[in-house]
């Protein structure tokens, strides 16, 4: 974890003595918990789910990068207010396990690589991979995920979504006993795990607010079941690209390739914060002319010039990845905007012959 900013550090003190003022913030506002959501794809999942009841709020705005976000004043209010505050994980938001500690108690703070139904995976090792265990297995078999989670093929029924065997009354997510700093915190871009976080935003909002809780319901079968199409879809269009081999700027994107059978072979950075040395450059490069890479993947919130520097004098091209979808309008359509995002660069940039 990094070290928290002098900014941080005043905004995570403000939340630390917040103490009885929150509580009775909390014990005076209007029925509809507020909401908070650190990154736009959880935004979006959270906004679907409270359709029709009211609107999560946004932490991280615009172009801003979750990794290395440094919290302002204004958000610390803003999550003085907060009944619920939504976020990946601190392999992610890294200004946000202190945060979350000075929450303890005043909100329900919900890390969705902890959610039930989530599939974490390892963080892989080195700039170049090997041929990893994830990204290439048949996508027929992620359809377990869902039934695990109680997502029958018609009704998509979250009343049997099973959280009682995944420890809500306390919280304590016995089956996610892994250290966090060892697994990928990128969960979102699985749209199978997406689907297990919808069901438990609905299921944590249904507690926090009682009087809505058939509509959250409602709202996530029927999310569900659009990130059910949507998945389907991304399968279909990904298929004539899947073997392509690529590189991307940031280890973000171990889910989709794991979902999907993508042929990822390496990443830029090992730390989105750090540029890569020139060792890191140089492997690079030798596996690109070696291994037949068809693209190398930019990120808008990051210095394309190192993309360059790999691609000049070598037959791969270019493209942008976005995993926080930095350019969406924030709500509901923006998880699938994002998927969607990601799908239309890979197979314009991976497609033979492009």
């Amino acid at each position: 974890m990094r070290g928290m900013t002098g900014v941080q550090a005043t905004a995570a003190a403000a939340l630390l003595l917040a103490g009885t003022a929150l509580g009775g913030a909390s014990s005076a506002r209007a029925d509809v918990p507020v909401v908070v959501a650190t990154i736009k794809p959880l935004h979006a999942l959270a906004a679907g789910v409270m359709a029709g009841v009211g609107t999560p709020d946004l932490l991280v705005q615009g172009a801003a990068s979750p990794h290395d976000y440094a919290l302002k004043p204004s958000d610390a209010r803003l999550l003085d207010r907060a009944g619920v505050v939504i976020w990946a994980g601190p392999g992610v938001e890294s200004f946000m396990p202190r945060i979350v500690d000075g929450l303890a108690g005043k909100a329900r703070t919900l890390a969705m690589i902890d959610a039930p139904g989530v599939k974490p995976l390892p963080i892989r090792e080195g700039g170049v991979w090997e041929p990893h265990e994830h990204a290439h297995g048949d996508h027929d078999n992620h359809d377990h995920d869902h039934e695990d989670h109680g997502h029958d093929d018609d009704g998509h029924d979250h009343d049997d979504h099973a959280h009682d065997d995944h420890g809500h009354d306390d919280h304590g997510h016995g089956d996610h006993d892994h250290d966090h700093g060892a697994m990928d915190g990128h969960v979102w871009l699985s749209p199978a795990n997406a689907r297990a976080m919808v069901a438990e935003i609905a299921h944590v909002l249904a507690e926090a607010d009682p009087e809505h809780a058939a509509r959250y319901r409602d709202n996530a079968a029927a999310y569900d079941a659009r990130l059910a199409k949507l998945d389907q879809t991304v399968t279909a269009e990904l298929a004539p690209v899947k073997t392509r081999p690529f590189i991307v700027f940031h280890d973000a994107y171990q889910y989709f390739e794991t979902a999907y059978g993508l042929a990822g072979v390496g990443s830029v950075t090992l730390n989105p914060e750090q540029p890569p040395g020139a060792r890191r450059i140089t492997e690079l490069r030798q596996r690109i002319t070696d291994g037949g890479v068809a693209c190398v993947f930019a990120e808008p919130q990051f210095d394309p010039r190192l993309v360059k520097t790999l691609t000049e004098g070598t037959s791969a091209k270019s493209a942008v990845l976005d995993p926080v979808g930095a350019d969406l309008t924030p709500g509901p359509d923006a998880y699938p905007e994002l998927i969607t995002a990601l799908v239309r660069s890979m197979t314009d940039c991976l497609a033979p012959g492009a």
